[in-house]
């Protein structure tokens, strides 16, 4: 059996490639993990070019991972909300698999999961509930693809604020927007998945529940 994670995150050994990673191993299966900013993915065109093909008709590395995501047993997607929505490269990942969808319905019946890392507290109740919008955008895609959601994981994670040099004084810092005008980039801290015993946890269970769902099959 082979789990296919794919992480939308452009940085390197992030938050989200490390909540991703620990759900992968957890599995206990053959796994691979996709950085998408090593590849060149276009958004679909809507051109239904694929339909008879079950091939997207732009020529980039979108073809080779709806390849490989059709050949995978279950698929794991981590990504993050800039702007309290999905970020554009794991959207359009999500959308460049629609080839895969015609007259075969080739991710039906995967077992699949959402790995999201949002800097939007919960708490926060004047701000969208980005986390919220980033699992529904990646469950809606598996619901919709007749695929087995089996679970997410919620991981807290920082706005670039926090590492720009201009976090305290930029009138436009996010760290006040979502902490509240007395916030500062030290009393805000930089948020570690390892440190989020929740997030650990459900990471770990997501990637036994994957396992579960297909030793079954």
């Amino acid at each position: 059996m082979n789990v296919l994670g794919v992480s939308g995150s452009p940085i390197k050994n992030s938050n989200t490639d490390r909540a991703l990673q620990l759900a992968l191993e957890s599995t206990g299966l053959e796994t691979e993990l996709i950085k998408l900013v090593d590849y060149t993915i276009a958004p679909c065109r809507a051109c239904l070019g694929c339909v008879e093909t079950n091939r997207c008709v732009i020529e980039d590395d979108g073809i080779l991972l709806a390849e490989k995501a059709k050949a995978a047993d279950a698929l794991l997607i981590a990504g993050f909300t800039p702007y309290s929505s999905l970020d554009a490269r794991t959207k359009a990942f999500l959308e460049r698999l629609y080839p895969l969808r015609h007259m075969h319905g080739y991710m039906a019946g995967k077992p699949g999961g959402a790995i999201i890392t949002c800097a939007v507290p919960d708490d926060n109740e004047n701000l969208p509930p980005a986390c919220d919008f980033g699992v529904n955008a990646i469950q809606f895609y598996m619901l919709e693809e007749g695929m087995d959601f089996v679970g997410e994981v919620r991981v807290r994670g920082n706005v670039p604020c926090i590492k720009c040099g201009h976090g305290d004084e930029d009138k436009m810092s996010a760290i006040k927007m979502l902490y509240g005008p007395e916030a500062t980039v030290a009393s805000v801290g930089v948020a570690t998945f390892e440190d989020q015993p929740d997030a650990v946890k459900a990471a770990v269970e997501l990637g036994q529940k994957i396992a579960a769902k297909l030793k079954t099959k």
